[in-house]
């Protein structure tokens, strides 16, 4: 997140502020670049009362405008029975078309704040096919040093692979 100062109380901040924006996103998993979309602005963040309520009431328009508008800049990796949708990344920094093939830890762009984000972060979602209207998550886990671990606030996940 970023530090909460006046801005954060009462009302928007650029996304520049949050440790997380720009940051390098790399790939999850072994896969095909399925999907790719780069063209959504990156928008200020909303922390504050005010500036939430205000974004809440754009959430129609949104998700009316289908998986880019929600999504914002994103990439899709199809593996074996998976696609793992990486959202919300920074506009222009993606490195990778459709059809490419990626390997764990490959660049994919860097974090922004696009499509249906109040403040930058990643959206990662493990899910059965690439069908919006009808798509089913999977599970994903997370391992650490010690296992199975859930990634905690603002914590930085490092990328050693995804287990179906």
């Amino acid at each position: 997140s970023a530090s909460f100062g006046w801005r954060a109380a009462f009302g928007t901040e650029p996304p520049e502020r949050f440790v997380g924006f720009g940051r390098r996103v790399l790939a999850p998993m072994a896969g095909t670049v399925a999907a790719v979309e780069q063209g959504q602005v990156d928008h200020v963040a909303r922390r504050s009362v005010p500036a939430g309520l205000a974004y809440l009431l754009t959430q129609g328009r949104r998700a009316r405008a289908g998986v880019a508008a929600v999504a914002g800049n994103h990439v899709v990796i199809a593996g074996p029975g998976v696609f793992v949708l990486v959202a919300h990344l920074r506009r222009g920094s993606l490195g990778v078309r459709v059809g490419d093939t990626v390997a764990v830890g490959d660049l994919l762009g860097e974090c922004g704040n696009s499509g249906n984000s109040t403040q930058p972060h990643i959206h990662l979602q493990a899910m059965d096919s690439m069908v919006w209207d009808r798509v089913r998550g999977l599970p994903i886990r997370f391992h650490g040093v010690a296992g199975p671990e859930l990634p905690g606030e603002s914590q930085i996940v490092e990328t050693h692979g995804m287990v179906g």
